[in-house]
Order: structure tokens, then sequence, then C-alpha cells
């Protein structure tokens, strides 16, 4: 594959930094920033999401990969997990420098954990403001693709809270609902609606990790508040078959990216 590939640093800390890729011979060249699950936690990393970002680029698209801060890192969570998804789509103005990008067709595409935060980011972008977070998102988005994402960390906390010892949500967040209210509020998709940005949910039926009614109650609170939002599902996928390019529930999201791309 002819493509252009190289890891550029979005700020200071270790995990912040990217992998940008981008076909030769191309212009005004679509962004599609990805970001990578793992339930927040610093043991999974970008390496991940490659292979939609290979599929992305052999489509046409320039792809930004982002890691960032995880819990177990030092700033990991609230808020430098935040913050660092908002810096790293920042950092597209200084890719532009060098690159020919299209910043007017910017999708944030997130799987699981990075779905929550690509969601996120819609909500950032519609305020303009930096409240806790201390920065701005300046880059505009055209569109969120959520794969699996966790749109409702309270329902996501309930969900864990079931027989585990551990929960994810609330290491993410430094407390349950109870302690933590008001950053749940800040940082939950759902608490947000409406995004008034144009988003895509795509779930498999048969996630063991993150459950379909996630989305479902998101989606149909979206729907309710007027909120551009679309829905792909497939009973038989599951939370891992949504980033398999080979998958048909990708190939299904790759028709709605290009829709959006086009329109």
């Amino acid at each position: 594959m002819d493509f252009f590939q190289s890891k550029f640093l979005y700020g200071k800390k270790q995990s912040q930094f990217g992998i940008f890729r981008m076909p030769r011979n191309t212009t005004n060249c679509p962004v599609v920033v990805t970001i990578h699950g793992g339930f927040w936690k610093a043991e999974y990393g970008l390496e991940e999401i490659v292979p939609l970002d290979e599929d992305l680029v052999r489509r046409g698209y320039a792809t930004w990969n982002v890691e960032y801060r995880r819990i177990g890192e030092n700033g990991g969570g609230w808020p430098g997990t935040f913050s660092d998804v908002i810096d790293a789509v920042n950092y597209l103005a200084f890719l532009k420098e060098d690159f020919p990008l299209d910043l007017s067709r910017v999708v944030i595409l997130g799987h699981s954990a990075g779905g929550h935060l690509a969601l996120w980011l819609a909500s950032r972008w519609n305020t303009k403001q930096a409240d806790q977070m201390e920065n701005v998102l300046h880059t505009s988005i055209k569109a969120i693709i959520s794969l699996a994402g966790v749109s409702n960390l309270e329902e996501m906390w309930r969900i864990e809270s079931k027989g585990k010892t551990s929960n994810n949500v609330s290491s993410f967040l430094g407390g349950t609902p109870e302690e933590a209210s008001d950053r749940y509020h800040l940082a939950s998709p759902y608490e947000l609606l409406p995004l008034h940005v144009r988003q895509i949910l795509v779930h498999g039926g048969s996630d063991q990790e993150v459950p379909l009614d996630l989305t479902l109650g998101y989606y149909k609170k979206a729907i309710r508040l007027a909120d551009d939002v679309g829905l792909i599902s497939d009973s038989r996928s599951d939370h891992f078959d949504l980033i398999d390019p080979f998958s048909s529930i990708w190939l299904s999201s790759a028709d709605s990216l290009k829709n959006i791309i086009n329109s």
C-alpha cells in the first residue's frame, strides 16, 4: 500500500502522541481521527485499531490514530484523558501545515471507550468553552462514528458493579456516581444530548463487553431530542467485529462514513 506514515507528538507526556497516515498523491484529503478502546486502561494501546486505519487509508482518507493518558498512568482519567483527546484533535491544524488535509471534513471514530471519547468530543465542539477542561476544541467535527461506544457512564457503572470487585468507570472518573456526580454529568455523552453533530452508532447484538442496550438507550434519547443520529446493528456481531476491516458490520460503517464525507 502506497501511503505516508509517521509518529507525531501532540504533547510532552509519554502517551501524548499519534500515528498519522495519508495516501500519497492526494489533495484536499478528508481526515478520520481514530480513538482506540480498552476501558481507558493503560494496558491497551492504539495498536488495536491499526487495521481499521490501514483500511481507511486504502479508501482515500487520512487517519490520525491518537494515543492518550489512561488509567494507570500519571494524569490518566479525569481530567487528563479528556484534555488529551482535545489536544490531539486540535493538533490537526499543525499537520495541515505540511499535508493537504481538508479540515472541513473531519470525522471522529472511536471504539468502545474510544467511542465514549468520540461522542464526548462532539459535545466540546458545541460548547466552545473550556470550563473544567481548561482547553477548547478548535477543530470542527463533521460527524462521529461510535463503534460500541460507552455512551452512558452511569449505566455502565451499574453494569460493572454487578458481581465485580473493580469498576473501570469509577477508576476513570475517580468515584461512583454519588461521589462524583458532577464528573458523570460532564463526562457522559448521554447526559450531554443533544450534541447537534451527526452521529452514527454502531453496535453488535452479540457484544459481551458493552451491552447493545447501552447504545439503544442513547439512540432513543437522541431521537427524542431531535439529534442527528443513525444506528447500525447486527445481531451476529460481537465487540471486536466492529474493528475487523473484513466484517460485514464494518463494511456498513465504511459506507456510512463515505456518505457523510461526500455530503
